[in-house]
């Protein structure tokens, strides 16, 4: 019976962990700019698979940005001419500085060339609702301070589906009550949308251009200068296909800050995350368990994480039904990209994103 206590409090721990903070503008908040300017700003390596989807989704906005730019960085594969095919402002990427991070310095000449009091970052896989920039702007006028939205994840192959375990639990580091008195306080770094004034002051991206959680260390950097950091549940509003390049992207896209992630967490975050994922596992056992006194306890853990996954997957993602079904199957892809990430930050000291290898630290990339 203690393996189905265990599941129990799992469970429970998920749910203390997940909250339902969904992007929206308020009922008696009309978005609007109100006379202020918005730059967009796009960082951009090897994107023509994506970038068409967001460029649209920009063009149809209900609050249009005062201007997109999209940074070329070093991309070879037509990204540059499909930007300029949507006739926004295009960046080449220049030769990457010592101690810099392909993204920071990519994000960083585009704040440079940033014309507006409003910078929303936007990675190149973002999908946006027509009303999601009126919703940002009410957001962050509640809110006050930077804000960021974790992207609802739509997949379509099943290799994309493998990520439903692995994205559930960023989506708890991210609404976990305990990060918000953090005072390292993270950022999603697909989506943030802050004031100029508030990005200069903490010096933007050249104050963690060394870094791989680029978006992690910004929010700690927004709250250590006294700027509140909010974040939001993209749900309806703010969508992504993550990794439609093919299941080596994907291993290495989430291994690359899989265990560094953890650092920046409240211990009071990361010690019900362990609960969950514990329970989670024990509660896999009972596919191998089915023939010992065990088997009944365990199904009744599994069944329990089943009905919870599938609850939380409709703020979260489109993973499907046989995924939540056969949990165990995305539990063991997150168990891969935990050892991998190990291997790279452990015993190689760097990780792989995107044809670059990134020093752990990011002293040096090639």
């Amino acid at each position: 019976m203690w393996m189905l206590a265990l599941c129990i409090v799992g469970c429970l721990c998920g749910f203390v962990l997940f909250r339902t903070r969904i992007l929206a503008a308020g009922p008696d908040h009309e978005p609007s700019l109100n006379g202020r300017k918005l730059s967009v700003i796009i960082p951009a390596r090897n994107e023509a698979l994506n970038l068409p989807h967001l460029l649209e989704s920009l063009r149809l906005q209900t609050v249009q940005p005062y201007e997109v730019i999209v940074v070329d960085d070093g991309s070879v594969d037509g990204t540059k001419e499909i930007a300029e095919s949507y006739g926004v402002k295009v960046l080449a990427g220049t030769s990457l500085p010592p101690s810099w991070t392909g993204k920071n310095w990519a994000v960083w000449n585009g704040r440079q060339h940033a014309t507006g009091e409003l910078l929303l970052f936007l990675d190149a896989d973002i999908r946006l609702a027509a009303q999601a920039i009126g919703c940002l702007i009410a957001a962050r006028d509640r809110a006050g301070g930077v804000i960021s939205v974790v992207p609802y994840h739509h997949t379509e192959k099943l290799y994309e589906k493998l990520a439903m375990i692995t994205n559930l639990l960023g989506t708890f580091a991210f609404t976990s009550p305990w990060e918000k008195g953090n005072p390292r306080k993270g950022l999603y770094g697909a989506c943030i949308l802050a004031a100029k004034e508030d990005y200069d002051r903490i010096s933007g991206h050249a104050s963690i251009k060394s870094e791989v959680l680029d978006d992690l260390f910004l929010g700690s950097k927004f709250m250590e200068a006294g700027i509140p950091v909010t974040n939001f549940l993209g749900c309806g509003m703010v969508s992504f296909r993550m990794y439609p390049q093919g299941i080596r992207s994907e291993l290495e896209g989430f291994s690359k800050g899989a265990i560094l992630s953890t650092s920046t967490l409240s211990k009071w975050t990361v010690i019900p995350i362990a609960l969950w994922v514990i329970g989670l596992i024990v509660s896999g056992a009972a596919v191998c368990l089915l023939q010992t006194p065990w088997a009944l306890p365990l199904a009744v853990g599994y069944l329990l994480y089943m009905l919870q996954i599938f609850y939380l997957i409709k703020y979260v993602g489109a993973f499907g039904i046989v995924m939540p079904v056969l949990h165990v199957v995305s539990s063991l892809f997150f168990i891969v990209i935990m050892l991998y990430s190990v291997y790279q930050v452990v015993f190689l000291k760097r990780v792989a994103w995107k044809g670059r290898h990134i020093q752990v630290g990011g002293r040096r990339e090639r």
